[in-house]
């Protein structure tokens, strides 16, 4: 019976979720609710002081999130965009794949979903529609590279996966490296051949309101100020390569914090403003990205007060090929539901994953599997915020972008799946 009441909650918390609800309020009410149902008063309390008190996630989350603030006050970001808008203009027939592929690759150093959907959408989508590119696909081939964050080291679910496997940034990363590549690349052509089979990869006209001046050519690009994004990530991978090794005491927020004086010297920005923009970056990871983690182990302590976190266990341990496909399956449908892949993973990474040998599998491999399975199905979600973003920047209804993503992140996560748990 108690089981049957908390399914109906977990109902109830992705109802929530897909209309919109406020997360960290549906996560937090629904833990509290569970955990007295289970008789556990305590319970939440106390997971909410444990979220409060992971220094680890903390300082690669903030830092990560304070120099992404930085690099959009000094607009780097932009310099780093428009440097790859002139190979884009010439990839002909391969103009929507190279989109999503570029996108992929500047969301490592924009790690916001959203925020890298505003900055490249703007430029992108436009460029797209004035080649003849369908709005609907234009906005998809942005928002289906929205995953690259977990290729950055110090992207939050990758720091989650390093707690719960006990590893390092970099290991985590490079485990997933080839399976999330991989990804990226089907998500790409997928929608390439969605387009095809469409005949939407060219041929549309933009309306006589919608044609504007193309100004992309007057911004004049500096090489230098293009490269700053993207130095952090530079300089912990010739770290834990043992290239340069005076760069393997680099911890992310060192990485980070060298990203932003590089910044400054570059662009003389104010550094008052500077200072000010990155610690408001850090007061937004915190209130945004760190509260959806607390408010999920505070959902997951409530989990496993009613007993839900323990039959599944049971059920992966008698079944460990259950497990594998779970691992991918649950994480995904609940980004889909949701639209949050944070929520969706950091829920299972924190509950699941710590008993993956159990399952006969590796917590780096299944941690990894469901963080990206998550971030796959928010990318084909009609309610996930950066995918409203790119159909509004397009003038589409969301959900014509999510019907020509999804083939494309159905079979990437299948790819991932193989990829991952079944080598």
């Amino acid at each position: 019976m108690l089981l049957l009441l908390g399914g109906v909650i977990v109902a109830l918390t992705v109802y929530c979720l897909v209309k919109q609800y406020e997360t960290r309020m549906v996560l937090f009410c629904s833990g509290v609710v569970l955990a007295l149902l289970g008789g556990d008063l305590m319970g939440p309390l106390k997971a909410f002081s444990h979220a409060m008190q992971e220094n680890k996630l903390f300082e690669a989350i903030i830092s990560v999130m304070g120099f992404a603030m930085v690099m959009k006050l000094t607009e780097c970001d932009k310099h780093l965009i428009n440097l790859l808008i002139k190979p884009l203009k010439k990839a002909g027939p391969l103009l929507i794949p190279a989109t999503t592929l570029v996108t992929l690759f500047i969301n490592t150093s924009i790690t916001s979903s959203a925020g890298c959907s505003a900055a490249v959408g703007s430029i992108l989508i436009p460029l797209l529609m004035a080649a003849g590119v369908h709005p609907a696909i234009a906005a998809a081939s942005i928002y289906a590279g929205t995953y690259g964050a977990i290729f950055n080291p110090g992207y939050a679910q990758v720091a989650i996966v390093v707690d719960v496997a006990k590893s390092t940034p970099v290991a985590v990363v490079a485990n997933h490296f080839t399976a999330l590549l991989t990804a990226g690349v089907i998500g790409a052509f997928s929608l390439l051949v969605v387009a095809y089979f469409r005949k939407e990869n060219k041929g549309y006209e933009l309306a006589p309101e919608q044609i504007v001046e193309d100004t992309t050519g007057a911004f004049k690009v500096s090489l230098i100020r293009a490269m700053i994004p993207l130095l952090p990530i530079v300089l912990l991978v010739l770290g834990s390569m043992n290239v340069v090794p005076a760069f393997k005491q680099l911890a992310i927020s060192h990485a980070m914090i060298i990203g932003v004086f590089c910044a400054f010297l570059v662009t003389r920005v104010n550094p008052a403003k500077i200072s000010k923009e990155f610690w408001h970056g850090v007061g937004d990871s915190f209130g945004h990205v760190f509260g959806i983690i607390i408010c999920a182990l505070v959902f997951v302590s409530g989990l496993k007060s009613v007993g839900l976190i323990q039959a599944l266990i049971n059920a992966m341990i008698s079944n460990p090929s259950i497990a594998k496909v779970s691992s991918a399956a649950g994480p995904f449908l609940l980004g889909v539901m949701s639209g949050s892949g944070d929520a969706a993973a950091v829920a299972f990474n924190k509950a699941v994953t710590p008993e993956a040998v159990k399952f006969g599998l590796s917590p780096l491999d299944m941690g990894s599997m469901a963080a990206i399975a998550a971030a796959l199905g928010r990318t084909m979600s009609p309610v996930a915020g950066g995918l409203i973003i790119c159909a509004t920047l397009a003038g589409i209804s969301p959900i014509e972008v999510a019907k020509r993503n999804a083939p494309g992140m159905i079979l990437a996560c299948i790819a991932v799946l193989v990829l991952l748990l079944y080598r």
